[in-house]
Parts: C-alpha cells; sequence; structure tokens
C-alpha cells in the first residue's frame, strides 16, 4: 500500500513548497486559460479562496461548476472532499468527483482517482483500476509532474501479476475522454 504524505510534511520533508501545490497551481494556470466568461471568473474566484485556504469559500464555488460539469472544479472538490478541507471528510464523494473530471481527461483526477483505487478509499480497493488511472495520468501530465507520477504508477505495478498489468494496460488503451454535458 502506497503511503500518502500530506502537503504540510511533504514541504517539511523537502523544505520547498509540497508537489500537490505545485501541480495544483499548474492545474489552475491551465484551468483559467480553458474557461470562459463568467464561468473563468467564478473559477478564479474559487482558485483564489483555495489559495487563501478558505476552503468553505472555495466548496462553494466549485460545487455549482463541478455541477455544470467543469473538470477543473470537479478536481478541486473532489481534493476538498479527499481531505476534508471546508467539507466534510468524504472518500466516496471525493471518487466521484474525481472520476467525473478523470473521464473528462484531467490528469490530475486521473491520478487522485488511481490513488483511491490503490488504497480502497471511497472505492473499492483495485489495483488493476489504480493502474489503468495512473497508467494514464502518468501519460498526460506536465514534464514537471511526469516523473513523480511515474514512480508512484510503477510502485503500484510491483504489487500485481503481470495479467493484471496487462489488463490495466489494456483498460487504459482503450479508454478515451468523454466531456459532460
Amino acid at each position: 500500500m502506497i503511503r500518502k504524505v500530506g502537503p504540510d510534511q511533504a514541504a517539511n520533508l523537502r523544505g520547498r513548497p509540497p508537489r500537490r501545490a505545485l501541480a495544483l497551481l499548474v492545474l489552475a494556470g491551465w484551468i483559467l486559460g480553458s474557461a470562459t466568461g463568467a464561468e473563468a471568473q467564478s473559477l478564479r474566484q474559487g482558485v483564489s479562496a483555495f489559495h487563501r485556504q478558505d476552503y468553505a469559500a472555495a466548496s462553494r464555488i466549485f460545487i455549482p461548476l463541478a455541477e455544470r460539469g467543469n473538470a477543473a472544479a470537479q478536481t478541486y472538490l473532489g481534493f476538498l472532499f479527499e481531505t476534508g478541507r471546508g467539507v466534510p471528510q468524504n472518500y466516496a464523494e471525493a471518487a466521484m468527483w474525481y472520476r467525473r473530471a478523470a473521464e473528462q481527461g484531467d490528469s490530475r483526477a486521473q491520478y487522485s482517482l488511481g490513488l483511491l483505487y490503490d488504497r480502497g478509499f471511497g472505492v473499492p480497493q483495485d489495483i488493476v483500476e489504480a493502474s489503468k488511472w495512473l497508467n494514464l495520468s502518468t501519460s498526460a501530465a506536465p514534464p514537471p509532474a511526469r516523473e513523480a507520477r511515474a514512480r508512484i504508477r510503477d510502485a503500484v505495478t510491483t504489487k500485481m501479476t503481470r495479467g493484471e498489468i496487462a489488463e490495466a494496460r489494456l483498460r487504459a488503451l482503450e479508454w478515451a475522454p468523454s466531456r459532460e454535458h
């Protein structure tokens, strides 16, 4: 089982900002460039509240956006539910939001969903499904995150049989993103 280090612990271990926080900053930049009009403004407000650590305000902003299918808001909301920031901690709810964003091709959501499957948090523990999402996430990751995600993916792979590895790769190859309407 992979032990996930919290953001505060990661910063202390390396003496620099945690990778998760940096990944969320990169995600925020991508998100803000892809949304339009009022939705982009609302998303910016949510991201701003998130970075101010006003998680309750961020969740109130992200929820309607996520319900309308905004993958970035869904990913942020998944993180809030996973960590219990601004909302009650609920792994099943986190997995649901991550899945919705992951199905749209959000690599950060794919990564987080893969970790939930590896640990069996909010979803049944399923190493093949974990590997599928981690494979997809690694292949779509921006260069700064790719190496770290590959290490996690490879650590999960060491727990698998050859058949399970083949099944996970097949699932990843057959997967295609789908937009919510």
